[in-house]
């Protein structure tokens, strides 16, 4: 691909060197495995953490005489995947041989597509922040291509001391390699972008984007040059699977070109592996460039062609994705974008949120789905998916605070309960006593008792009206919480001669 630059070269995203300043530019070739129940080529199972070599069919196996036949399901996940990412959809491309060394591979090359891909060019926008003003910046990052290829299998050297084993089950699988631009330049900006990428897809169906087992996983091109010049000589970083290890590589591979070039040596094109104990990037092999895997044509696989009905069906079909579903979020249930974007940033989490807020107050809704919920989700280590309140439950605490039967304390006492015991909410709060007191009478008491009791502070009310809070604080302790906090502020002010 010809390499264009169109970013303005911005000083807050420079690294200072010891002999001045650089930039460092980052492209990323994200692999990501299509969502189906059966490989590329073959009807093979794609189920994850099946024994060793039981997803193997004689396709797989590269027996002699067996035919590759394209898996329609995983050609519509790619179209739908392309049009998620605003991206042209070719009505015809085909399928070329890529040759290379592949130990786990048995057939020896790579089904693959080179010059002939399903998807164009396309874009994502990523925000990255907030900054110390809590701002977020939005960038459109380029996307040069998706196609579709054969995974390989997987190579076991720690099995024996003397032989290594291999396992098939990957070998075959429907992979979209998803080719950025070189559009990043700083390694939050790439956190953010397969963040981006692996929610988009997530919500489009088209991957599960499960990093630990290998689903979804990136090699990263990192360059770095003096502001203003020409693209440097690029390294790539390759099969790091975790978004905070992309972050980790970038930063350290940064570094260790600049040091090479402000030492007078320069970059040798190569490829590098991750070490996430060391924290530290090393040599793999040199760099192939695409005229070194000789690719040409599959002989056995026709050109795929399809018409524009079929991606007409696939787009009427897709789902609201995350940028969608943040505009509507903010426009519609007037949540701030910050807000809103957590709440988009997985689809579990957006369902969990719309079903509480449905019918309710959005903001009150989002509060209490950020704060406690998700809060308390990343306290425990788990996922929206392993929550152990549902959207009924929460909502009908929502809905006890809104009918003022409980305080917000209260609220959050309730939550405890129903995280850790579950239950009704409303259940509960009668089974337990914790309604909140809206007599007035009773409230008033209180009031009258904690006035009677502190003249001094009296005093300094009298001198400083602010500080009318403290009583307030002592009625509810007294109370046990379940005193109308409102009711609470509106007799003490009166009894203390406050003026609103």
């Amino acid at each position: 691909m010809t390499l264009v630059d169109v970013r303005i070269s911005e000083p807050k995203r420079y690294i200072p060197g010891a002999t001045g300043d650089w930039e460092v530019i980052i492209g990323l070739e994200v692999h990501a495995q299509v969502t189906s129940n059966s490989k590329l080529f073959s009807g093979a199972s794609t189920t994850f953490g099946n024994a060793p070599n039981s997803n193997v069919s004689l396709v797989d196996a590269a027996m002699p005489g067996m035919l590759p036949v394209i898996n329609e399901e995983c050609v519509k996940q790619a179209v739908r995947t392309g049009l998620g990412l605003k991206a042209q959809i070719n009505k015809r491309s085909i399928f070329d041989r890529k040759n290379y060394f592949y130990p786990d591979l048995p057939q020896g090359y790579q089904i693959s597509q080179f010059k002939d891909p399903i998807v164009g060019e396309g874009k994502i926008v990523i925000s990255v922040g907030p900054d110390r003003q809590g701002q977020f910046e939005d960038i459109e990052i380029g996307i040069e291509r998706l196609h579709l290829e054969q995974d390989a299998g997987k190579s076991m050297h720690d099995q024996s001391p003397t032989m290594s084993y291999v396992d098939l089950n990957r070998s075959g699988v429907a992979l979209m390699e998803i080719v950025s631009k070189p559009d990043m330049r700083s390694s939050d900006e790439a956190k953010a972008y397969v963040t981006k990428l692996r929610s988009i897809v997530r919500y489009l169906g088209t991957c599960d984007g499960n990093m630990d087992e290998g689903s979804m996983r990136a090699d990263v091109n990192v360059s770095v040059r003096r502001p203003g010049e020409d693209f440097g000589t690029r390294c790539e970083i390759k099969n790091v699977n975790s978004i905070r290890f992309i972050g980790q590589a970038i930063e350290y591979e940064a570094r260790r070109q600049i040091g090479i070039l402000e030492d007078g040596g320069s970059i040798d094109q190569e490829t590098r592996l991750f070490d996430p104990n060391k924290g530290e990037t090393r040599s793999m092999r040199s760099k192939e460039d695409a005229h070194d895997y000789r690719y040409f044509p599959d002989p056995d696989l026709l050109p795929l062609e399809f018409d524009d009905a079929f991606v007409a069906a696939l787009k009427a079909d897709l789902p609201e994705l995350p940028d969608d579903k943040k505009e509507r979020f903010v426009r519609d249930l007037g949540l701030s974008i910050y807000d809103a974007s957590v709440l988009v940033s997985e689809k579990a989490i957006a369902d969990y949120f719309e079903a509480v807020a449905a019918g309710r107050d959005g903001k009150i809704a989002a509060n209490w789905v950020i704060n406690d919920l998700l809060g308390a989700l990343n306290k425990a280590g788990k996922g929206i998916e392993e929550t152990p309140v549902s959207p009924a439950q929460l909502g009908a605490i929502l809905d006890l605070i809104k009918s003022e039967v409980i305080s917000g304390k209260i609220a959050k006492d309730l939550f405890e309960i129903v995280w850790n015991e579950g239950g009704d909410p409303a259940e509960l709060v009668e089974t337990r006593g914790m309604k909140q007191v809206t007599d007035t009478g009773a409230i008033e008491k209180a009031v009258d008792e904690i006035i009677a009791a502190n003249p001094d502070q009296v005093a300094k009310v009298q001198a400083k009206p602010s500080l009318a809070g403290w009583f307030v604080g002592q009625v509810m302790k007294s109370t046990g919480g379940k005193a109308n906090p409102q009711a609470v502020q509106a007799l003490v002010k009166a009894k203390l001669g406050i003026e609103d």
